[in-house]
């Protein structure tokens, strides 16, 4: 205990002496003499101010006759360019889709030409079973004399309503305002064969 006490007193001046030492010793220097010469040198003074001290708050005061004057509400020195042309926006060209109305329309006039197609079968079975005429369609002839006829009419209602439903949701504005009159137009062809056919037979 007494052999550590000696100790610690003994180390102590040391530490200081060694801190003071660190602290005095003056800076190394390189072995360059180019580098010795570069520290050596002195630092560069700051320019000096353009406006005397005493004068700093001072504005500097310009001649009349040097001054152009600005139109007022532009700023120096500002010249206004020209407005970039905007281009036009391009349409949308997405696929048109039908309204709840036009698939309602769509679906009445179906029934409708397929019921007028049907009606134009059952007259025209009927007068030629009687002898009042024959089929005056070329297509449809061969069919005339058996129950076929009845399905044989229904390929036109079926093709004119496909091409109404392809003109509903066509690119075309013309052809999305008169998609009804393709089976509007087979619905009345048919209608009126159909009567034609009833008044021929008494």
């Amino acid at each position: 205990m007494l052999l550590t006490a000696i100790l610690l007193v003994f180390s102590a001046p040391q530490s200081v002496n060694t801190a003071k030492a660190a602290i005095n010793s003056p800076a190394p220097l390189s072995d360059n003499p180019a580098a010795n010469s570069f520290l050596s040198q002195p630092l560069p003074s700051a320019p000096e101010p353009k406006i005397a001290a005493d004068d700093a708050n001072a504005v500097p005061v310009v001649a009349a006759s040097n001054v152009t004057p600005e139109p007022a509400g532009i700023e120096p020195r500002y010249t206004p360019s020209a407005p970039r042309p905007i281009a036009p926006a391009k349409a949308f060209l997405g696929q048109p889709y039908e309204t709840s109305r036009q698939r309602k329309l769509w679906y009445t006039l179906s029934f409708t030409g397929a019921g007028a197609a049907s009606l134009d079968a059952w007259s025209t079975r009927r007068a030629i079973s009687r002898g009042y005429g024959i089929e005056g369609n070329p297509m449809l002839r061969p069919f005339s004399h058996s129950g076929i006829l009845y399905a044989a009419t229904q390929v036109s209602p079926l093709v004119l309503d496909f091409i109404g439903k392809r003109m509903m949701v066509s690119q075309h504005p013309l052809l999305r305002k008169v998609w009804w009159l393709p089976q509007a137009v087979g619905s009345g062809v048919s209608f009126s064969a159909a009567i034609h056919n009833v008044r021929m037979v008494p």
